[in-house]
């Protein structure tokens, strides 16, 4: 009998702990950090109450326990924590607790704070991951014919890339027919599509930051007027842990700092006029509050490099899909180069998405004007563009187009003079595809600047 009861209880406990596992649908993921604070992010698949522990890499009897949250239906079971009393310069572990019990993973939960340097010290080597376009199949929303998404162990590699944090720029996940009419279909999607396996290490242990694209909004193509963008928006809020908004700025616009760059998420949806609006003649993207945001956010920057991340290319000359040159918005494209050359802005580069392949473009003009450069990356899963050899983009680097999934990781590095940007592409099984290193100072080669039309 005593031992038909250990085995009872030892079932118990081990059915008990599974249990216990599996309340977690999706995280924990690490949010935006600075020098002492950082967000931590998790998602449950009921109601459960949620705390924190955390404690410096090597000092666990320093733990300190945040308090305890409650995950609720009304925001998806996601829940976003702040710790705001973290040291400066320091690696940290963490753990999770779900209705009083402490959780095990087979990936380390970490995270590192950014060290205090102005003034202080050279400002650290970094590096980061951006790429944009993550499909996840889901067979019965998914569009007929062959599967659109797959090759999702590119996550992993990106989690062995070893960045300090990712972008995530535009097209995290595709709303489907019927989802972005609804605030519980949207978050159904960012539900399933949060929950592969493969993309759990890289959340754990890695900043994320991300921006708004079209599929994250609505339809395909979708711009300004879609009446349902104010809910899609709110469950964008609820699964990802960016900065709070740029002031009085709607939609996902945010800023945030790493050592000398500073970076400028925009929202290329919520303020865009319709691609096929033609009594306007002055078409707008970004908006007139938006576009005032970012002039006056790059002119206050003191950062030496300069990063405009978006959806939809910048720089590309192509008069297709949905370019800056393409359905009337190259006035306001052109107004934002006009901008940067009359500031004197050095260091810009845009980081784009959208395109379903990747590139390097450069602004190079042959007067004493600043080179821009816009770097391309996309899909991580979704269906890449095998034709876009076909586009003639007269401002892309030759050798740079990539058709094939990848994602791109850009390094800060090197001291005073020869502090410099290089990017590599890197396919889904981690193979590099193509290295570049960005040259500010000298020309690379001379291209007329374009002619207003």
């Amino acid at each position: 009998m005593k031992k038909t009861f250990i085995l009872l209880f030892s079932f118990f406990i081990l059915f008990a702990g599974h249990a216990q596992k599996s309340i977690i649908n999706s995280g924990p993921m690490v949010g935006h950090t600075t020098m002492t604070e950082t967000y931590l992010w998790i998602q449950t698949k009921k109601p459960a109450k949620v705390k924190f522990a955390y404690y410096p890499e090597g000092k666990i009897k320093n733990k300190k326990f945040t308090a305890t949250y409650q995950t609720r239906q009304d925001k998806g079971y996601a829940l976003k924590v702040k710790l705001t009393d973290l040291k400066r310069g320091t690696k940290y572990r963490y753990e999770v607790y779900v209705n009083g019990k402490k959780q095990s993973f087979s990936y380390p939960l970490s995270f590192e704070t950014q060290d205090i340097w102005r003034y202080w010290q050279a400002p650290k080597d970094f590096s980061f991951v951006f790429g944009s376009g993550a499909y996840i199949n889901d067979e019965p929303w998914d569009r007929k014919g062959s599967k659109y998404g797959g090759h999702y162990e590119i996550y992993k590699n990106i989690w062995k890339a070893d960045p300090d944090f990712m972008i995530w720029g535009g097209d995290n996940v595709y709303l489907r027919q019927g989802e972005w009419n609804s605030k519980e279909r949207t978050i159904y999607r960012y539900t399933h599509d949060r929950a592969i396996p493969e993309v759990q290490p890289l959340l754990a242990s890695v900043a994320h930051y991300a921006i708004v694209d079209d599929h994250d909004v609505g339809p395909n193509d979708c711009d300004g007027n879609f009446w349902n963008k104010n809910e899609t928006w709110e469950v964008f809020d609820y699964f990802w842990a960016n900065p709070p908004s740029a002031k009085g700025m709607k939609g996902a616009v945010t800023q945030f700092s790493w050592y000398d760059a500073d970076f400028f998420l925009l929202d290329n949806r919520y303020y865009r006029d319709a691609n096929h609006l033609k009594t306007k003649k002055v078409k707008t993207i970004l908006g007139k509050e938006q576009l005032e945001w970012l002039k006056n956010a790059l002119a206050s920057s003191k950062a030496r490099f300069k990063f405009i991340v978006m959806g939809g290319q910048f720089l590309n000359s192509a008069r297709r899909f949905e370019t800056y040159s393409n359905y009337g918005f190259d006035k306001e494209r052109l107004e934002i180069i006009d901008f940067i050359y009359e500031q004197g802005l050095k260091n810009v580069i845009f980081l784009t998405g959208d395109r379903h392949m990747s590139e390097i473009s450069i602004f190079d003009p042959s007067n004493r004007n600043p080179v821009i450069y816009d770097l391309t990356c996309s899909p991580f899963t979704s269906g890449p563009n095998t034709h876009a050899w076909k586009e003639i983009n007269v401002f892309r680097v030759p050798g740079s187009l990539i058709m094939q999934r990848n994602f791109a990781k850009v390094e800060i590095k090197g001291k005073g003079e020869d502090r410099h940007v290089e990017i590599t592409f890197i396919d889904e099984e981690g193979k590099p595809i193509y290295s570049y290193r960005l040259n500010f100072d000298k020309p690379q080669r001379k291209i007329e600047r374009e002619v207003k039309n």
